[in-house]
């Protein structure tokens, strides 16, 4: 299989500039999407392009994986550090399977520490709790324990709901059945959205641990209740209800 890379940016920063030196070399093709201009050296036979105006990031990607043309397409925020062999076990995990759409790597914070990216669909009930004062009472990470997986640590690969878009190994024939990323989605909700279409249409979702990443995991809405990423997570969670009211069924 070929492998593409896409990068969606906002600027220059380390973390970029380490990004695209680890991943580069697991590539055949790499597209460096900027959200804003961007002055950068780039690694050799990689691409810039910059938008006009700033979009959303599912618009983002789905404009990186159109200027490409491999077989299966590596998405990966900037904040993200393979080690040298993650984008090949990915691969050769993918290609044992003609349904294994969806593929992603164990995360793990820069101290080393394990970093829960495969989760389960959200309900309705358990999004109050995250994304409201009812955070603070409730705990989500110690009563949700079950959403995050957290008692789960598999060392071999496993089928997951969803995982965190922040690098993962997609196929071109999902994206192009599924038309890509909703382009509606500003940032967040995006992935559980196009996890769940791609569940609905039969392909399959796997979480491989013996790929290892590095995610320098800002998790804004997590440590501030009140900000403007709050408000595209809730218009994320308003768009995927709309388009999936069945998922009310798990309330």
């Amino acid at each position: 299989m070929s492998v593409a890379g896409v990068v969606v940016t906002h600027g220059p920063n380390a973390d970029l500039e380490r990004c695209l030196a680890a991943l580069a070399p697991q590539l055949d093709e790499l597209v460096v999407v900027a959200n804003l201009p961007l002055e950068l050296e780039l690694p050799a036979g990689a691409r810039l392009l910059e938008n006009e105006r700033q979009i959303g990031f599912g618009a983002n990607v789905n404009r990186g994986v159109a200027e490409t043309k491999s077989d299966v397409v590596v998405i990966a925020n900037p904040d993200t550090e393979p080690e040298p062999d993650a984008v090949a076990i990915l691969v050769d995990f993918a290609s044992g399977g003609a349904r294994r759409g969806i593929v992603g790597p164990q995360l793990r914070y820069p101290d080393g520490r394990w970093q829960p990216s495969r989760r389960r669909f959200p309900t309705v009930r358990g999004t109050l709790v995250r994304r409201t004062p009812l955070r603070y009472a409730r705990r989500p990470f110690e009563r949700q324990r079950d959403h995050y997986m957290l008692n789960e640590r598999p060392d071999h690969p496993v089928q997951a709901d969803w995982m965190l878009a922040a690098f993962l190994l997609l196929r071109r024939e999902l994206l192009d059945e599924l038309g890509g990323f909703d382009e509606h989605f500003r940032l967040y909700g995006e992935d559980i959205e196009f996890c769940y279409r791609a569940a609905k249409a039969g392909w399959e979702r796997w979480y491989v641990p013996q790929a290892v990443v590095t995610h320098r995991y800002a998790a804004e809405i997590d440590r501030k209740l009140l900000t403007r990423q709050t408000l595209w997570h809730w218009r994320g969670i308003a768009r995927f209800v709309r388009k999936h009211p069945e998922s009310l069924r798990a309330f």
